[in-house]
């Protein structure tokens, strides 16, 4: 064997190493640059009836309201979350959501119940989500199913 075989074997797992530690602080700086991603319905919206479910690709987010307290549960764990109404002139209210007890699950007081309590009305909502930089948006109705 001569000496720059030697080397070779030497050297050969410290790049593999370092390589490998490369490509995560690569990886890592890639997952926290901003991106827009955005939400669709999964068939029907029935927030009244907890049949409200959004998705991007594995990302799902389920959205409900009973008694006046709107929660939103997710797959993955959310750094925050903003529900917003938007009325019949497309004026946006928002409602920041506070962590229930994870970053799973999301909640807050609104007056959603109310709006949709008339079976048959639909009412626009959209639903701002963020994970590590990315923002997840959705617009969708939600509809009371006779």
């Amino acid at each position: 064997m001569n000496k720059h075989l030697k080397l070779a074997f030497m050297v050969a797992p410290i790049l593999a190493v370092v390589g490998f530690i490369a490509a995560d602080y690569y990886e890592e700086n890639e997952a926290s640059e901003n991106k827009i991603i955005m939400l669709e319905p999964e068939g029907h919206c029935d927030v009244a009836n907890k049949s409200c479910v959004l998705i991007s690709g594995e990302f799902k987010v389920n959205v409900s309201d009973e008694a006046g307290v709107t929660e939103v549960n997710s797959t993955f764990p959310l750094d925050s979350a903003t529900l917003f109404l938007v009325d019949k002139s497309d004026k946006m209210t928002p409602f920041p959501l506070g962590m229930k007890k994870s970053p799973y699950y999301w909640r807050s007081n609104t007056p959603l119940g109310s709006l949709v309590a008339n079976k048959g009305d639909s009412y626009k909502l959209r639903l701002i989500a963020k994970i590590k930089g990315g923002q997840y948006i959705g617009e969708f109705y939600t509809q009371t199913v006779k």
